[in-house]
């Protein structure tokens, strides 16, 4: 999902080389280091993503879960590169953790006394990020909570927009490859969410990311409309995508509600002398903690203050936002999120979660030839980051080879 009003747009021990215009010139090949920074955000995503996922059980407070993800995200990479040698100063969360229920599409990271609980069959979107040195990594989940492969199965429409979102996203992870286009996954994306009696949700964009960028100016658009429409581009080697694929049973047409916006990112092309000191402080602390990556005032410590100094802020264009959307209500809508690098070798995705088919059973069916054969195609590795690998193993494993070689 998209800010809105956006402006166009090994490890340990393992040192930097050159200026940070340098670094980014540089190939995955050329400096390995700028690939492990991926892999480690992205071993840091999975395992947030787990914790929330198992902090999800009827009753729990989405507010509370929401703040514990972040919590995770910041205890995590506080553990990665430590070393001074190794000149990593920021790391942390490259997205607040999310919890978007049933027609909510997104950004739903609410405060305290605005949140609600989770129930039973509820259909939860989980998004988070984490970044190693401005380097990024986001996945998002869809579940069912309470689903059950034996006892309580997921059936009807909600089978089919996870389904079909879930199709949707591994048809645009084989896609996303040198030499192929972006309207090749816009024009899959379409084709099987219809075979589902579904629609692809307007206004999602799979962005380019970068050093300190988690929205390039290359993108894929979910759903293109006579309003909504992107420029055409072929996919090239060293690019680094966050493929975001929503689906909706209803028409696809988020809406903007009264619930508070909680989620935002700085504005770092504008400027202005804020007048109030509650206002001051609560931007000088952003400032600090997040300069270029979004965050959620839900989860800093001074919601209150938080409050006062982001309505200032907003007022003055110093923020961008990112509104909580909509389907109508009795929809619902379902999301998948991944971190994909076009390597020399070919693409490999850095996270998210396997997913567990056996928990959803649909009537439909797809019979398209050529997208039956696209999907049944080897997937790209989702265990290059070795099964059940934590952000710890994955350090000492890295440290451990970089001594054999």
């Amino acid at each position: 999902m998209e800010a809105k009003d956006k402006k166009a747009k090994k490890t340990e021990e393992v040192e930097e080389e050159g200026s940070e215009e340098e670094e980014e010139e540089e190939t995955f090949e050329t400096s390995p280091a700028l690939l492990e920074k991926y892999k480690t955000a992205a071993v840091i995503t999975n395992d947030a993503l787990k914790y929330v996922i198992s902090l999800c059980i009827p009753g729990a407070d989405i507010a509370e879960i929401c703040i514990k993800g972040d919590k995770k995200i910041e205890e995590e990479a506080g553990k990665v590169y430590t070393s001074k040698k190794c000149k990593v100063t920021e790391k942390g969360i490259a997205f607040p953790t999310c919890l978007s229920v049933n027609e909510i599409c997104g950004h739903f990271a609410p405060l305290k006394d605005e949140s609600r609980k989770l129930v039973e069959g509820d259909m939860i979107k989980i998004d988070l990020g984490c970044h190693i040195d401005g380097f990024v990594a986001q996945t998002a989940h869809t579940i069912v909570l309470g689903a059950n492969a034996e006892t309580k199965k997921v059936t009807g429409k909600k089978a089919d927009v996870v389904i079909a979102a879930r199709n949707c996203f591994d048809a645009a992870l084989r896609l996303v490859k040198e030499g192929n286009t972006n309207m090749q996954v816009t024009k899959a994306i379409e084709k099987i969410s219809g075979v589902y009696k579904t629609n692809p949700l307007e206004g999602v964009l799979s962005h380019n990311v970068k050093k300190h960028m988690i929205d390039g100016d290359d993108v894929i658009i979910n759903k293109e409309t006579n309003e909504q429409k992107v420029v055409e581009h072929k996919f090239g080697k060293y690019e680094v995508y966050v493929i975001d694929v929503m689906v909706s049973t209803g028409e696809g047409k988020p809406r903007e509600t009264e619930i508070r916006t909680t989620v935002f990112k700085r504005a770092l092309e504008n400027a202005y002398s804020l007048k109030l000191k509650h206002s001051r402080q609560f931007f000088h602390d952003i400032s600090l903690r997040y300069p270029s990556m979004p965050f959620s005032i839900a989860s800093l410590e001074d919601a209150t203050s938080a409050r006062v100094g982001v309505a200032e802020c907003v007022n003055h264009d110093l923020l961008h936002m990112y509104p909580v959307l909509t389907e109508k209500s009795g929809e619902f809508v379902a999301q998948f999120k991944a971190t994909i690098v076009l390597l020399a070798s070919g693409a490999l995705v850095l996270n998210g979660l396997p997913f567990e088919s056996t928990l959803y059973s649909s009537e439909f069916k797809i019979e398209d030839k050529e997208i039956v054969d696209l999907l049944a195609t080897s997937p790209v590795s989702y265990t290059h980051l070795r099964a059940h690998e934590t952000s710890l193993h994955l350090v000492c494993r890295l440290l451990l080879e970089k001594k054999k070689n």
